[in-house]
């Protein structure tokens, strides 16, 4: 279930949000009614970012061993003609 409270939560029911988080659960915090910010743990934060670091070290290397360049337009235009066909 989502998890939504006020900002103020934040600093009124710490232990009911830590509570939430190390059970897995992410808090969405709102301020004036406004989505303001997502509160996890740094488990959850780890494993929804362990692809995209893995993905970086990936390129990093290849950009290493590959003197191949090409400019933002090059790759967005391969990118839109395989998802367009």
């Amino acid at each position: 279930m989502i998890n939504i409270r006020p900002v103020s939560d934040l600093r009124n029911k710490f232990s009911d949000i830590e509570k939430t988080v190390s059970d897995g659960e992410p808090v969405f915090l709102t301020k004036n009614g406004y989505g303001s910010m997502v509160v996890m743990s740094i488990d959850a934060y780890s494993r929804l970012t362990q692809n995209v670091e893995q993905a970086l070290d990936e390129a990093d290397e290849f950009a290493r061993n590959n003197r191949e360049r090409m400019t933002h337009e090059e790759v967005f235009g391969q990118l839109r003609s395989q998802l367009n066909g």
